[in-house]
């Protein structure tokens, strides 16, 4: 068993002339799993600190830098279906012909196109925390959201103009102090409890110190575009989905709230869901690594 972990990123090139870079850590004969990051994110957002605890469980674990974030390419008007042909890529280049795969909040709209467009590939899917379309039928899209993110989501309505111009200034503020606590990242919201106590483990605050650092290494571009994305028709529809999903959402989560869960529950075709009601938008490392064991073991 060969044990991957490498820090330095890999590159795949697409068939419209970008470039994806990505990683991958476990076991290198596991099995497959494509780990979608959130909103911002990076490649390192999915890993697991300890390579040799993910190749144990007998998994290989795919990360990649979404366009426009880390050191992937920027594809400026991206749809959220427009990943299924990057995992794609991803996925030949690597000789991966089926494969698991799961999306956490900014990942899990990604992860649900991934499961609509390719049945023949994805094994079983599951979004975590995950958002839903933006023009739910029978969804008040921001009730329960945290006040900072209904903000930020209103700069996207105004435009990109805007848009870029205020994740510039967010950002250049989450980097002033990303070193000292990342942990303050999330300062300005009204977090559950739960949530808060997830921040405080040292591994989560390395984690969010090196994958908002390579999120946001080459600009604002990948966050800019996936807020554009959620808000506009994600290009295709969840009732397409016809292998096997789970939904996962927190009770306490002002991020994402759990509205949005409830709708991907009862409109994604024979979900299977999973409610916490002790948990908010985060989870810790060994959680996330039990939630991947679960969904290969189905």
């Amino acid at each position: 068993m060969a044990t991957l972990g490498k820090e330095a990123a890999e590159f795949v090139p697409t068939s419209d002339g970008r470039t994806l870079a990505y990683a991958q850590t476990g076991d290198s004969d596991g099995t497959p799993v494509f780990v979608l990051h959130g909103t911002p994110g990076s490649r390192f957002s999915g890993r697991h600190h300890d390579p040799s605890r993910v190749a144990a469980a007998g998994l290989r674990v795919i990360t990649y830098d979404r366009p426009g974030y880390g050191r992937s390419t920027r594809h400026p008007g991206r749809q959220v279906v427009d990943c299924v042909s990057d995992i794609a890529a991803l996925a030949d280049a690597l000789a991966i012909e089926r494969f698991f795969v799961t999306g956490t909040s900014g990942g899990g709209p990604h992860a649900l196109a991934a499961a609509a467009r390719m049945p023949e590939r994805v094994i079983r899917a599951e979004c975590n925390v995950s958002g839903a379309p933006y023009d739910a039928a029978g969804l008040d899209w921001f009730a329960g959201m945290d006040p900072q993110n209904v903000k930020e989501f209103g700069w996207a309505l105004e435009g990109e103009e805007t848009l870029v111009r205020e994740l510039q200034r967010e950002a250049d503020g989450w980097l002033s102090r990303l070193d000292q606590d990342p942990a303050t990242l999330l300062g300005d919201f009204e977090l559950s409890e739960a949530d808060k106590t997830v921040l405080q483990d040292e591994i989560v605050r390395e984690r969010l110190r090196k994958s908002i650092g390579e999120a946001l290494a080459s600009g604002v571009w990948g966050w800019v575009d996936d807020d554009l994305a959620f808000l506009k028709p994600w290009g295709f529809e969840v009732a397409e989905i016809h292998v096997p999903v789970q939904v996962r959402y927190g009770a306490g989560d002002v991020l994402v709230p759990a509205g949005h869960g409830e709708w991907l529950a009862r409109n994604v075709p024979q979900a299977s869901v999973i409610v916490d009601h002790e948990a908010g938008h985060l989870s810790l490392p060994d959680e996330h690594l039990e939630r991947l064991r679960s969904l290969v073991a189905g």
